[in-house]
């Protein structure tokens, strides 16, 4: 007997309830301009673009005055941050099962993926294991790498800027290292660097 199966069901990163407003508003930004730019490709929206759109433009331009703490304002702004945030998850399940399981086809929406597979690799570094994408945009989650005589690791992370040495490290103590340590409010597309030591009798090592 012969089995077929289909195309790998592709899934859209849809956990932008828990992002950070700086960091929701490119998400959405980029679904916006994907869908703008293929409208040929995503002809069928459940929510109509120029709709969604609006909705978008009207939840960014509710955050300079959220900022003040009023409450009226905050409360305005969370409801368009919900309505903009129900419209985009909409419109990422009708990607899903529009894009033939074509993941070039997928990524011209402007929809981010969700890793389906998981790779396995040597070691960073001597110190670090490994550093993969955490659950949602804007985390990476570190896993160290053990060394026997250790109280506790440190680990630190810095963007790397356009010279190519990094400066502005913020640093983080690591007591155990059986799960990765999730590193959140970073901005994506940046480089970042990471570093990390551990706390011997003697001292840190490097």
């Amino acid at each position: 007997m012969t089995t077929t199966s289909g195309p790998k069901k592709i899934r859209a990163f849809i956990g932008v309830k828990a992002l950070k407003d700086g960091v929701l508003g490119p998400v959405l930004d980029s679904s916006v301009q994907g869908l703008t730019v293929n409208a040929a490709i995503y002809n069928r929206l459940p929510v109509d673009l120029p709709a969604y759109q609006q909705a978008v433009a009207a939840y960014k331009g509710s955050l300079p005055a959220a900022l003040d703490g009023g409450k009226t304002a905050v409360a305005q702004k969370k409801k368009l941050r919900e309505a903009a945030i129900t419209m985009y998850i909409q419109i990422a399940h009708y990607v899903e099962a529009n894009c033939n399981g074509d993941m070039a086809t997928f990524l011209l929406s402007g929809f981010q993926a969700v890793p389906t597979t998981r790779t396995t690799t040597s070691p960073a570094s001597d110190a670090i294991r490994k550093v993969e994408p955490g659950a949602n945009s804007g985390q990476l989650a570190v896993t160290l790498m053990n060394d026997p005589g250790a109280a506790s690791h440190g680990l630190r992370w810095a963007p790397v800027p356009a010279g190519g040495t990094p400066s502005a490290w913020i640093s983080q103590p690591v007591v155990g290292i059986r799960s990765p340590t999730t590193i959140s409010g970073l901005t994506p597309g940046v480089v970042y660097a990471f570093q990390a030591r551990a706390l011997t009798k003697t001292g840190f090592t490097d």
